[in-house]
């Protein structure tokens, strides 16, 4: 379901309410000015305890090949995010996107999960978290693996952090591949209803400035990642 009379000025403020009734904007491409609301009849979530890290990228991600940072660079990502890429020639992130998450960002709403090598930022992803949620916007990668291991260090983050839901929004062939799964807006509404209940999480229980090797990501994921019967690829990067 999509609302295309949404407001003119969206502010933070209406942007973390509309999350926490399970609605959030987009734009029909990055040269549109206007906004509007979506809420889809089946949302992607995945299950924090189900989340599938196979053989090869749980090697990736004990080797450290990328330096995990967060909320390092938010305007980097969010350009990443909204650059073309292979099979993506445009995106939806337009003006009045990167305003609005940039504020939330600056509010400590908007986190970002960064994967660099060599100084060069190569993958990450970005979303809101609120209350128990953590609402997934978006992610990018440019080398291999980049996003994949941005995504194991943020499961792992929410579990540590406690919270009780990631929304990914919409299902893909490599989401489901890494454990999301499909579900009606009815069991969205009350997972949503869950997370939003006290207690809320903290997504910095592991300090943004903190380190965090790929083997202690691992070891926070527990069995997600003793899956043999798993794709050894995980999905396309």
């Amino acid at each position: 379901m999509s609302n295309r009379g949404a407001p003119d000025e969206i502010t933070p403020q209406i942007l973390l309410r509309a999350y926490s009734i399970g609605m959030f904007p987009m734009a029909e491409s990055a040269e549109d000015e206007e906004l509007f609301w979506v809420e889809p009849r089946e949302r992607a979530v995945f299950p924090l305890d189900g989340f599938i890290v196979s053989r090869s990228l749980a090697k990736t991600v004990r080797r450290d090949i990328f330096e995990v940072r967060i909320d390092h660079d938010f305007d980097a990502v969010i350009d990443a995010c909204a650059a073309p890429a292979p099979g993506r020639p445009s995106t939806w992130i337009n003006g009045e996107i990167r305003r609005l998450y940039r504020a939330l960002f600056k509010l400590g709403a908007v986190h970002t999960v960064e994967c660099w090598r060599e100084g060069r930022l190569v993958g990450g992803l970005y979303g809101v978290a609120l209350g128990a949620a953590f609402f997934g916007e978006s992610m990018f990668h440019r080398e291999t693996d980049a996003s994949k291991v941005a995504l194991t260090h943020l499961v792992a983050r929410l579990r540590a952090g406690g919270f009780r839901l990631l929304d990914t929004q919409f299902m893909t062939e490599h989401l489901a591949s890494l454990g999301a799964r499909e579900i009606s807006r009815k069991e969205y509404r009350r997972l949503l209803r869950g997370a939003m209940a006290p207690p809320a999480a903290n997504f910095l229980a592991w300090p943004a400035a903190e380190r965090i090797s790929g083997a202690r990501a691992l070891e926070a994921l527990g069995d997600n990642q003793k899956n043999p019967g798993s794709p050894a690829g995980g999905g396309a990067d």
